[in-house]
């Protein structure tokens, strides 16, 4: 019997899969096709390849089968004689399309993925604070990339971030050695100017953005030039340059946001809004502001200037007054202050007129010595010399105690 249509004795395993189904070796379930007791070959036209009883491709009878030319080889050794079987693989010149079908739609489920020394070598990391989730890479590079044409001239950018208990504005320009901050703003700098409540809010956001942007006009001596707008009444208004010659164009930044959600009426475009209304040029349309309506497209001015001049918290204090006393507590420093819902835009609107008549910083009086109390300093190492003096002077009053304690003794006799 020929060896190429000779049966097998044993079932062929995965090892022995032959080129054409290479790549399907580690699929799902496969080796049930291929672990049955016969490997069928053809010669001439027509026929039928068997992977097992579960599996079969029927070719037409016009089209020939194709000897492969890699050889299938066991070996087997039987009481001390060795018996060597070669079979060759007969696959068709071209598979049918269910065939291929069955093989493309075998998965092998929960494999484990390996990772070889040679991908841990080659691993690089992501930058220090992508790895912490603090910086968004893919939007600062875009935010402080600076045109070729303009040479060394900065990318200003006002940067909005926030905390529990606070919100910092910031006019930021990108160096090679990091980050430089031209003006700087925080809400706890409000009560200064009469805001002692809610220094989080949306209010305090537009306030802040219009400390920071009064600030730092002043410090580029534009203040005077470019005021802003100084009745908010919650319309977009975009500063724009002057029509005088030989004017300076307005201070230009552009809004970082960081990983903060920008959804609208979102805070971070409170202090946009602000920035905005304090002069600098701040690329921006009406989207996200609160009372925006996507359908119409328009922008509600009402609604706008009522979060500006603290209406919403006005309105919110109002409804707890009249349904939940209980929760009417929340208030309670408000109260504590004499301070109710009718009290809130005029407070803001002495504290914006005070913002732009001072806007500069001021830091606060240290009150409290704690911080030099809870200095501590390690202890210097000494030198040979200083150890070999400190043995010496221990050795001198042990001795010199040795000879208190005789002289008392004689004493004693």
């Amino acid at each position: 019997m020929n060896h190429a249509m000779r049966p097998m004795t044993s079932a062929p395993t995965l090892a022995f899969l032959f080129d054409t189904f290479c790549t399907y070796r580690r699929l799902y379930n496969i080796q049930k096709f291929l672990s049955y007791s016969y490997c069928v070959t053809a010669r001439g036209r027509g026929g039928t390849i068997h992977l097992g009883s579960q599996l079969s491709a029927r070719k037409a009878s016009t089209e020939p089968w194709v000897i492969d030319t890699r050889l299938l080889s066991t070996n087997k050794n039987h009481g001390g004689a060795e018996e060597s079987h070669v079979w060759s693989i007969c696959r068709p010149s071209s598979l049918s399309a269910p065939f291929l079908s069955l093989f493309s739609a075998l998965k092998m489920p929960f494999v484990k993925k390996q990772k070889t020394g040679a991908y841990f070598s080659r691993f690089q990391v992501k930058y220090r604070r992508r790895r912490e989730g603090k910086t968004d890479y893919y939007a600062r590079k875009r935010l402080i990339s600076q045109a070729k044409n303009k040479y060394n001239a900065p990318k200003y950018r006002l940067v909005v971030r926030f905390t529990n208990k606070e919100i910092v504005c910031q006019i930021a320009y990108a160096r090679l050695q990091g980050d430089f901050i031209l003006a700087a703003a925080r809400s706890k700098e409000l009560p200064r100017y009469g805001i002692n409540h809610g220094l989080t809010n949306w209010t305090a956001a537009y306030a802040t953005g219009l400390l920071v942007a009064r600030r730092a006009l002043t410090k580029l001596g534009l203040a005077d030039k470019y005021e802003g707008v100084d009745e908010p009444d919650g319309t977009l208004t975009i500063t724009e340059a002057l029509d005088e010659e030989d004017a300076p164009r307005p201070f230009k930044a552009y809004l970082d946001v960081g990983l903060k959600r920008t959804s609208t009426g979102s805070r971070v475009f409170g202090a946009l809004k602000g920035a905005s209304d304090g002069g600098i040029f701040i690329p921006h349309n009406a989207k996200r502001f609160p009372g925006y309506d996507p359908e119409s497209k328009e922008l509600d001015d009402e609604t706008l200037k009522k979060y500006i001049f603290g209406g919403h918290v006005a309105e919110y204090m109002e409804s707890l007054e009249e349904e939940d006393d209980e929760r009417y507590k929340q208030f309670s420093t408000y109260l504590a202050d004499g301070i109710g819902s009718e009290d809130m835009e005029e407070i803001y609107t002495n504290a914006y007129a005070a913002i732009r008549e001072d806007p500069t910083f001021k830091p606060t009086e240290k009150t409290k010595d704690w911080a030099a109390e809870s200095k501590k300093y390690r202890t210097p190492r000494l030198t040979l010399e200083q150890r070999k003096a400190k043995i010496q002077e221990n050795i001198e009053a042990f001795q010199a105690n040795g000879d208190a304690i005789e002289e008392d003794e004689e004493d004693d006799e």
